[in-house]
């Protein structure tokens, strides 16, 4: 199933702008529910700005309709992304991005050793020599920098970046990595969180009922009856 261009910041949207549900969210992403909540929850390394699949016609809203009136039902891609065209020469980063390419880079060679200098290079545009010194721990501003994902940053796409590692995987005779660390506690969250809903909704009708009707042992709301015990 075809996914959005920038499943991450569309994600965000969902969450933001629909009353879909982690599990449509994650589905139609391609995402992890717990990725999913991570941006419900604003735990995320870097706050997301939202993409709207709707302007970018890979949603519509009757699709979005149809989802939010059956939890079950799954989301389907009225137009896939148009694919990701590079012209030759270095890649442009914006003067306000360039600073976040150390953690950029400390990000890919720590979570995807097997990708080498130059395909570092062209994802995040940046000199063999910058991934060189910090592949090998010896860059001016070591101690301030901090893996994280580029394309979380905007320094690249995940396209890009999942294209990449493919290759790179593939030419060291690696198979693709699976996540399966949180396969058994899929279900269990989704129970949890269903549960906590309507624990919310018993709670706010009982806050509701009882702005209306008083405590029990009121003589009216408010009041407390003197001679009835607790």
């Amino acid at each position: 199933m075809a996914q959005p261009l920038m499943p991450h910041a569309t994600a965000a949207w969902l969450v933001d702008n629909t009353a879909l549900s982690f599990d449509q969210i994650a589905e139609f992403c391609g995402l992890h529910i717990l990725e999913v909540q991570a941006i419900a929850d604003d735990t995320a390394a870097t706050k997301l700005t939202g993409r709207d699949p709707i302007r970018s016609g890979e949603l519509t809203h009757e699709e979005i309709e149809k989802g939010q009136a059956d939890p079950d039902y799954r989301l389907q891609m009225h137009k896939a992304p148009d694919p990701v065209t590079r012209t030759k020469g270095p890649r442009y980063t914006p003067v306000s991005k360039r600073q976040d390419k150390p953690d950029g880079i400390a990000w890919i060679i720590r979570n995807h050793p097997e990708v080498s200098d130059g395909a570092i290079g062209k994802l995040i545009g940046t000199t063999r020599t910058t991934i060189a010194a910090i592949r090998d721990r010896t860059h001016w501003n070591m101690a301030n920098i901090q893996p994280k994902d580029p394309v979380t940053l905007g320094l690249t796409s995940q396209r890009e970046l999942d294209a990449a590692v493919a290759k790179a995987q593939k030419a060291a005779g690696m198979s693709e990595r699976v996540d399966t660390r949180f396969e058994g506690d899929r279900q269990s969250l989704i129970d949890q969180l269903r549960a906590e809903r309507e624990q919310h909704a018993r709670d706010a009708d009982a806050a509701l009922n009882e702005a209306e009707h008083g405590r029990p042992g009121e003589i009216v709301p408010g009041i407390l009856d003197p001679f009835k015990r607790a």
